[in-house]
């Protein structure tokens, strides 16, 4: 199992960040160090997406997206997404 030694943020996912609570940060906080453990816990997306790996996990008791890719130790963070009701029903589709 490789672990990453390095994150990096997307401007898009520094934007995304800015805007939660302090208690929201935390529980990313908490998924992103899963993640550092063990980069491919997330579900690798498939066709023009398969760059991608997809992490779900509970923020604030509601289910949120975490997009990210990894390659040579450095974990790219991409995407942060809530799941809300018909749009999380296509992410959480198997692909």
């Amino acid at each position: 199992m490789v672990k990453a030694t390095h994150v990096l943020q997307s401007p898009t996912f520094k934007k995304a960040v800015k805007k939660l609570n302090t208690n929201q940060k935390q529980d990313l906080d908490a998924a992103i160090k899963e993640l550092m453990v063990d980069p491919a816990i997330g579900e690798q997306k498939k066709g023009d997406l398969s760059f991608l790996r997809v992490h779900k996990f509970k923020m604030n008791k509601q289910l949120t997206l975490l997009g990210y890719s990894f390659d040579d130790g450095a974990l790219v963070l991409a995407l942060l997404s809530r799941c809300e009701a018909v749009a999380c029903l296509g992410a959480l589709s198997p692909t």
